[in-house]
């Protein structure tokens, strides 16, 4: 492969330079992106394979990044099992059917990804192809809890008031329904693998809304079961947790091979938290972008520095890259971050 730092990385071996990526670096801020969007909506890029190819390719010609991770979105997922999802202009998903109570669990089923997710992978088809080895590929699912917070919330979770209810009160209902979700996503996850993805990123965005004895009993034992019920084929596996801080004694316990950390923790006091038995991944804060370039660099350097206590790192942003990013921007920071953390450990 011409360029393998990132999975080098992910296995805590030595590279020539920290690799970079960016989460949503396939986005609103490029505007070749935007051109595809002015005649496709997000849905129809999400679901056509040879657009989700062409948008996921972006930022790689772009910006020079170490790995492409493939277009698409967590409740893609969600809609194979039967609940209807818009992503209406300028506002957060909705989803047309909920998840609140037994008889809705009836509607949700496990799909069948070959059949249900094809386009999916026909799209990591077509990237392999076109990448031709020049950079990895990253599939990605969303976890149970995250996934099921949009199912029971309704969209965009706030306060998790109706997933709190059914945790407390209908807790059968919670765990059937988690068990389904941890179904689907293990089978998802499967499949983009066998079709040519070369890792996948995990997404617990909600996690951190939860107290760590909560996530403990309600969400570990089924994002457990996904990592472990994955068939890898080699593949390293990324987790991401929002507002991770007060879960990492407990992410330790996961078998996957990259921890990715928001910005809610330093990446020194990461490792410190989790062990030498785990890459990390991040941690950049995305309105960085948005500063002068030596207040960018400087930042990053910050990032480097922190991140060689880690057993491996991955740079990457704490969040999604913000949409008012000048690519420009972001293509500096790839070079910066190639620069400054050349000849280190991953």
């Amino acid at each position: 492969m011409a360029n393998d730092r990132f999975l080098k990385a992910c296995r805590r071996e030595p590279v020539d330079a920290v690799p970079v990526w960016f989460m949503r670096q396939a986005g609103r801020y490029l505007p070749e992106y935007r051109k595809v969007r002015a005649r496709h909506s997000f849905l129809e890029v999400c679901r056509t394979p040879e657009l989700a190819a062409r948008v996921t390719l972006q930022p790689v010609a772009r910006l020079g990044v170490d790995a492409a991770i493939l277009f698409s979105d967590i409740l893609i997922l969600v809609e194979a099992m039967g609940a209807p999802v818009e992503f209406p202009e300028g506002r957060g998903p909705v989803l047309g059917r909920l998840a609140r109570d037994r008889s809705d669990l009836d509607y949700l089923r496990v799909p069948d990804p070959l059949a249900d997710l094809a386009f999916v992978l026909e799209a990591i088809r077509i990237l392999r192809r076109e990448l031709a080895g020049r950079v990895p590929l990253i599939g990605f699912c969303g976890l149970p809890f995250t996934l099921a917070s949009y199912l029971v919330e309704g969209g965009k979770p706030r306060d998790f008031r109706k997933l709190r209810t059914l945790m407390r009160d209908s807790p059968k209902v919670y765990s059937a329904l988690m068990d389904k979700l941890a179904r689907a996503v293990t089978a998802s996850a499967d499949a983009q693998l066998a079709a040519g993805a070369q890792a996948v990123q995990l997404f617990d965005t909600w996690a951190g809304a939860l107290e760590p004895a909560d996530y403990e009993a309600w969400v570990l034992p089924y994002t457990r079961r996904v990592a472990e019920g994955i068939n890898r084929r080699g593949a390293p596996l990324i987790h991401y947790a929002g507002d991770c801080r007060r879960l990492l004694p407990l992410l330790r316990t996961l078998p996957v091979d990259v921890l990715a950390v928001d910005r809610s923790v330093p990446l020194d006091e990461a490792a410190q938290a989790v062990g030498p038995s785990f890459a990390l991944q991040g941690n950049l804060d995305p309105e960085a972008l948005l500063k002068p370039l030596p207040e960018l660099e400087a930042a990053a350097a910050e990032v480097l520095r922190r991140g060689r206590a880690a057993a491996g790192h991955i740079f990457n942003l704490g969040r999604g890259i913000l949409p008012e990013t000048d690519p420009e921007a972001a293509r500096s920071l790839v070079e910066a971050v190639h620069r400054l953390g050349s000849k280190r450990r991953g």
